[in-house]
């Protein structure tokens, strides 16, 4: 299988037990999460070799947050250590009409001070075949920024594929720059972008009536793009929700049918598994239909799983994928 390599900060996530309101919460569960490296995890379990670049403080907590990763399958021989603190989130899980809230502890954590000159890319990326990037780590800092370019660019110089998810948190800028003015540069060396038309004329400026249009648009602005991907979901309630997905190629708009999830067991992370399993049918299937399927059916899977790592077998995804939703007992 390839070698994927994945950038991004990795937080301490502390959550309620059960559905506990913060206020009724006397104990927090502990785990580890980020983005990048949740699409890292996915990808290990269906059997890709893959890396994650970040940087942990030099502590027990950190230490900790590196094992939970090699727990999961993933290479994390390029990860640094140094800095003050580890990024903390804290996870209220919804249940029926009251949705999941999130409170974020991350400025000035050891990644968003991360010092761009000690990752040696030529050596992070010697056998990689994709590179993937969130546009939540440009938000964080400048020095977060730099990163992402150097590894976008030394991708682009090795031929490697670069995806971007280019949703972002918009309260996270606050090092003096926009989206509007780092995002371009990063976009420009990607080929697989996963967007909506909203933020596409947020972030680029560019006029769009919808999805397609968007597409198009975005292609013609960024001629490496070859395909944009976006995600629908219909919240019926926090604990049932319909999703489907879209994929643009240059030639024709492909999309998936709904897949019903409920009850919805843990949401976050699910954004995360669509695109592992999206980029994992690429890899694996060379079917663009087929890979959309399955990063929707990986997804759906995801929401009924504690933590924010995707745990499953590509078995199972495509199980769901096939439309085996029944959650039959196997013995």
């Amino acid at each position: 299988m390839a070698q994927i390599v994945t950038l991004g900060e990795v937080l301490m996530r502390l959550s309620t037990p059960g559905f506990s309101r913060f206020e009724q919460a006397r104990s927090l569960d502990v785990t580890y999460a980020g983005g990048e490296a949740n699409v890292a995890s996915a990808l290990a379990y269906w059997g890709h070799s893959t890396a994650h670049v970040t940087r942990f403080p030099d502590s027990p907590i950190g230490r900790a947050a590196g094992q939970y990763l090699r727990f999961h399958g993933v290479d994390i021989s390029h990860i640094q250590y140094g800095g003050p603190r580890m990024a903390v989130y804290f996870l209220e899980t919804g249940a029926a009409l009251r949705g999941s809230q999130i409170v974020y502890d991350r400025a000035g954590s050891s990644f968003a001070t991360c010092d761009p000159e000690v990752f040696d890319w030529d050596d992070i990326l010697k056998d990689a075949t994709w590179f993937h990037w969130a546009g939540i780590t440009p938000a964080l800092s400048q020095e977060a920024a730099d990163v992402c370019l150097q590894g976008i660019q030394a991708a682009r110089k090795k031929g490697i594929t670069v995806s971007g998810d280019i949703f972002y948190r918009s309260n996270l800028w606050k090092y003096g720059k926009k989206p509007s003015d780092v995002l371009p540069e990063l976009t420009a060396g990607t080929d697989i972008v996963i967007a909506n038309h909203i933020n596409v004329k947020e972030i680029f400026g560019i006029e769009c009536t919808d999805f397609k249009d968007a597409c198009v648009k975005l292609q013609q602005a960024f001629p490496q793009v070859s395909r944009v991907v976006d995600t629908h979901r219909t919240s019926l309630s926090a604990s049932h929700n319909l999703l489907r997905a879209y994929l643009w190629n240059g030639n024709e708009m492909l999309e998936t049918p709904d897949v019903d999830i409920n009850p919805i067991v843990d949401r976050v992370g699910g954004g995360d598994a669509f695109i592992a399993g999206l980029i994992h049918g690429l890899i694996r299937f060379g079917d663009e239909q087929k890979a959309l399927e399955f990063g929707v059916a990986a997804s759906a899977l995801k929401h009924t799983i504690e933590g924010d790592a995707l745990v499953s077998t590509e078995a199972e995804v495509e199980a769901i994928r096939q439309g085996e939703t029944s959650g039959r007992i196997k013995r």
